[in-house]
């Protein structure tokens, strides 16, 4: 992490130095292929569960990637004197991982502050910086790294100590803070008791083939051996459920009446599950993305969401709303409308889901105890999540199906990203894995109790309802936002100087 850019630093150096001999746009084929590397060796896994979703995910945040760090090297090159590499570089590539985290090819899953998620003792310090701050250090040390090494390979010069203390200042620092942060920090909140569910169907041979009864059968006989008086909450995985719910008539499916009976049987606690739901709109197209019905013209919406089932006779509910470019959403519908209407018209199923433009917070109707629930994919996103937790919620519930990838790193990242948000939070979280990892994860980040991978499972522990605001989720991704904006004026700046040099 501290040196990987350290390489295509010389080499954009060398450029900078040749210019008379390299074009402008030299860089870039470096930097892609550079870039193109990290993403295949990082994100291959999603090759298991789609060939064309993988191929273009490597190839367009490489480029991505690239065009960030051309847009970084054609400032330098117009604004020599100011080419202060840690203020620059960071306003470019920070600045690009905020645009990445809210646009229709959003993939932020290789932004460089998530890189120390396996390693929650690092970073306390999230609760005050977000992911962001770790992408900041990462790249403050990269640009030291270099200069010390330029000084010695290139200018033959010793005088490396103080950058040399400078970097050591920095790597440690940050460490030091984080580690007293992390053996002073004590769990806050009520304790409350929890149950999520994993059983292992499996989502390319079974998920879609099991009778409705032998799924809710399951889990709720899982459910049960951990179920006593004292339980408040059992959470089961996205895809928990595979009956059609339609949200006007959400009592009727068989699945649902056997979770109701379930609940009834222990009116003590709520229950989370993940569901397909859909919305009738009869003979108006109500949003952008409506399906019609191909034997009457009638409009719909389908959505993956989750359920909170109680004793009372409401429902609540959330749809994921951060959806994966490609198999949930059609990016850019402006201009794939066309192809939309065209697989709807053919009896197809192509288009983007439903998503809910406000953060809904659930189960607290007995006793002012709200969760909030991230849906697979909508777990690494940090500014995301606060949405929820501004919204009142004390505890954050992660349902997910990560058996698409296999046993690859990519179930185990995506398990670690939670850690991520329950530093950013200090909020404790249960996450419900269909065929992945189920895990309890403390408001330090430390998974505490996991499942294993591809096993049958059932977890029960005690968690903490925080009630307490960190300064990130009151402020955000204000670094992000910082860093667009500096980005901004930089490249004016340089388009200006540009400019000026070729009237002269």
């Amino acid at each position: 992490m501290f040196i990987g850019f350290v390489p295509l630093f010389f080499i954009e150096e060398a450029i900078l130095q040749h210019r008379e001999r390299y074009g402008r746009f030299h860089v870039f084929r470096w930097a892609w292929l550079s870039f193109f590397v990290w993403n295949a060796l990082t994100t291959w896994w999603i090759w298991n569960s789609t060939i064309f979703g993988a191929v273009m995910a490597i190839i367009l945040n490489s480029l991505f990637q690239a065009i960030v760090f051309l847009a970084y090297h054609f400032v330098r090159r117009n604004l020599r004197p100011m080419s202060a590499g840690v203020l620059l570089l960071s306003a470019f590539w920070i600045g690009f991982e905020y645009l990445h985290l809210d646009w229709d090819l959003s993939w932020p899953w290789l932004n460089l502050g998530n890189g120390f998620a396996a390693y929650p003792r690092w970073i306390q310090w999230y609760e005050y910086t977000g992911v962001f701050g770790g992408s900041l250090w990462v790249i403050c040390a990269n640009v030291l790294i270099f200069n010390i090494l330029k000084k010695i390979l290139t200018e033959k010069s010793t005088k490396v100590v103080v950058p040399a203390v400078a970097l050591g200042m920095l790597i440690m620092i940050p460490l030091v803070i984080s580690f007293i942060m992390f053996n002073h920090y004590e769990e806050k909140g009520k304790p409350v008791e929890v149950v999520v569910v994993q059983p292992n169907n499996d989502p390319w041979s079974k998920q879609y083939g099991l009778p409705t009864r032998q799924v809710i059968d399951k889990l709720i006989r899982l459910a049960e051996s951990k179920t006593d008086s004292t339980l408040r909450y059992v959470v089961f995985p996205e895809s928990g459920i595979y009956d059609d719910i339609w949200l006007d008539n959400i009592d009727k499916p068989e699945s649902i009446q056997r979770l109701r009976a379930f609940v009834k049987e222990h009116p003590h606690l709520s229950l989370i599950v993940g569901a397909s739901t859909y919305q009738y709109y009869g003979k108006i197209k109500a949003t952008e993305t409506s399906r019609r019905f191909t034997d009457t013209g009638e409009w719909y919406d389908t959505f993956n969401s989750a359920i909170c089932i109680d004793t009372t006779q409401h429902y609540d509910y959330t749809h994921k709303s951060k959806l994966v470019p490609g198999p949930e959403r059609l990016p850019f519908p402006s201009l794939t409308r066309p192809l939309q209407d065209m697989a709807f018209d053919l009896g197809g199923t192509v288009g983007s889901l439903g998503t809910m433009k406000e953060r809904v917070v659930m189960g607290g109707r007995h006793d002012s105890l709200w969760v909030c629930v991230p849906i697979c994919y909508e777990s690494i996103y940090g500014e995301f999540v606060n949405g929820f937790i501004s919204k009142g919620a004390r505890l954050i519930f992660v349902i997910t199906n990560d058996g698409w990838w296999g046993n690859t790193a990519g179930h185990r990242q995506h398990l670690t990203f939670s850690s991520l948000r329950a530093i950013e939070t200090r909020r404790d979280i249960a996450r419900s894995a269909n065929t992945g990892i189920s895990a309890f994860i403390d408001q330090r980040g430390i998974i505490t109790r996991q499942s294993k991978y591809w096993e049958e499972a059932v977890l029960r522990g005690t968690m903490h309802a925080n009630t307490e605001i960190t300064f990130y989720v009151a402020y955000g991704d204000y670094i992000g936002r910082l860093c667009g904006f500096t980005a901004i004026l930089f490249i004016l700046l340089a388009v200006t100087v540009a400019l000026r040099k070729k009237k002269l």
